[in-house]
């Protein structure tokens, strides 16, 4: 029988916590072995790799690097072919542009003994758009051996669009969505890229502004929907999280108190009386697996507003920035391995998906 064994590709902030999850989770989630692939030997990054080894992961590399690992005291257990030759599902978690190399050069050599391949939300045309909960129900096992999670922000925007509007009104509900991506500058965890003041980014693209609300498009065009979507971005000089404000236009009216219990009961929406974005941060430092909360998305409800006519919602929100991605990639894995129990296995991480926060 062929064994259920996991590889992820990357150690950044999805690669390693994903890894970290998967490893933590094992028997419950009915995984025989989880493999991870680092390619760059670095002294400042000995001590993740190692930490991820003792959690039970074996470490893979490229032949090329074997003594460059071994040198600092690190020694690969497989070789890049060799784990992708035995992998059930490929998670691809490298920086932007990368995945499509890897499915270029490695996976597509693959695929007539993997069951899928999965790559995050910067690589777009990978394979088919997914975030868990909003499109589950057209995942197709005979057509999607790719699927590409989509980016935090998409997630974030795309349960906001299905929970205010299409849950309440049907899918002809929604006449315009209109959102702004207050983007922190770079994870904690990295050291480059931060931005020394509030740094706009281009509507490079012409229909929707940016790539949030194409993405987010796409993700709905899967169920056979085309949504009136756009999306303004900038960054701002702090490490914490994601901000959206979100300006929802509707065909029915509704009330705050409908918008607000339609909120509470979805599992992928966390709520919060608390307007700043640190105390959510650290909450989820606090209560979440490796510090991620894996709600969709934290409304504040004190922000939350519909208009007179009940017609638009407007308010903000927080992006639970990776925790979100993590949770889909776990549920595309479990669906690749077992598409009728993968729902009832997620349910080992519920403990980090908060109705409050």
């Amino acid at each position: 029988m062929a064994k259920n064994i996991v590889h992820v590709v990357g150690t950044g902030t999805i690669g390693e916590p994903l890894t970290g999850m998967l490893s933590d989770f094992r028997d419950e989630l009915g995984l025989d072995e989880v493999t991870f692939h680092k390619r760059t030997p670095l002294l400042t990054d000995r001590s993740k790799v190692a930490a991820l080894i003792k959690r039970g992961a074996r470490f893979v590399t490229d032949s090329r690097s074997f003594d460059g690992f071994r040198e600092i005291g690190l020694h690969p257990e497989l070789e890049t072919h060799e784990a992708l030759d035995q992998a059930a599902v490929v998670i691809d978690c490298t920086p932007s542009g990368i995945g499509q190399q890897n499915k270029a050069e490695y996976y597509e050599r693959f695929t007539h003994n993997t069951r899928g391949f999965i790559a995050q939300g910067s690589e777009s045309g990978f394979g088919k758009p997914y975030a868990r909960q909003i499109n589950d129900r057209v995942l197709d096992r005979d057509k999607d051996q790719f699927i590409q999670v989509v980016s935090c922000n998409t997630h974030n925007l795309s349960v906001l669009v299905d929970c205010i509007a299409l849950a309440d009104g049907g899918e002809d509900n929604l006449v315009q969505g209109r959102f702004v991506c207050i983007r922190r500058a770079n994870d904690i965890s990295q050291s480059s890229s931060f931005v020394p003041s509030p740094s706009v980014s281009a509507h490079d693209d012409a229909a929707f502004g940016t790539h949030h609300a194409r993405d987010a498009y796409h993700l709905f065009q899967t169920l056979g929907l085309e949504l009136n979507l756009f999306s303004s971005a900038l960054k701002v000089n702090t490490q914490y999280m994601h901000t959206v404000h979100f300006d929802l236009e509707l065909a029915e009216p509704t009330t705050r108190a409908g918008v607000t219990e339609r909120l509470r009961e979805n599992p992928h929406v966390a709520v919060t009386n608390r307007s700043e974005q640190n105390l959510i941060f650290s909450f989820g430092r606090d209560y979440g697996h490796y510090g991620r909360i894996l709600d969709n998305t934290v409304v504040v409800l004190p922000s939350l507003h519909v208009s007179q006519d009940g017609c638009r919602v407007t308010g903000f929100c927080f992006t639970p920035q990776d925790g979100n991605s993590i949770l889909s990639s776990l549920a595309a894995t479990l669906w690749f391995l077992d598409p009728a129990r993968y729902e009832a296995r997620l349910d080992v991480v519920a403990p980090y998906m908060f109705d409050e926060v």
